[in-house]
């Protein structure tokens, strides 16, 4: 499991004087971005490739509040990931100094192509990077239709509605 600390800071509260909701992701894909510069995977690397990560969804779950000043921890575990690289889904999990669960999030996604902002393809270092990823107990590879279980799709609307 990979980890990293924070201090909640006044600017990571909300009206309710507990953690935002908007925080948890800063923080979520500040653990992700440290996560990959350790495993030789940073901004650099990315570039070099042609791809840069891209968000599916972040499912949170809020046990407990956090406060101003409070310590966290949050974690970071690869639970899956697609054969060819190009879907990973990771399980973060935020905790306080007594090591309380304060929540839990589960996120996908993939990688885009910075040309053609497409999906990505993983280049073969870069799959045997993500093959050597340290993994959950609960790691499955994810097939198509696991990428899709929520099933959402757009439903656009006419432009005129939106003046209305």
């Amino acid at each position: 499991m990979y980890t990293k600390q924070f201090e909640i800071r006044w600017s990571d509260i909300d009206a309710n004087m507990h953690l935002g909701n908007s925080s948890y992701i800063d923080f979520m894909s500040h653990t992700r971005m440290s996560f990959f510069t350790d495993q030789d995977l940073g901004l650099d690397k990315m570039i070099s490739y042609g791809l840069g990560p891209v968000v599916f969804y972040e499912h949170i779950h809020f046990f407990k509040e956090v406060r101003l000043d409070d310590h966290i921890t949050v974690s970071l575990e690869i639970s899956g990931h697609s054969k060819d690289g190009r879907f990973i889904k990771i399980e973060h999990n935020f905790y306080n100094s007594k090591g309380q669960n304060m929540a839990f999030s589960e996120m996908l996604f993939s990688w885009i192509d910075s040309k053609t902002r497409t999906l990505g393809v993983v280049p073969n270092e870069l799959l045997r990077q993500i093959e050597a990823f340290p993994r959950s107990a609960n790691f499955q590879f994810l097939s198509k239709e696991d990428t899709r279980k929520y099933g959402r799709k757009p439903t656009d609307i006419s432009p005129e509605s939106l003046t209305k």
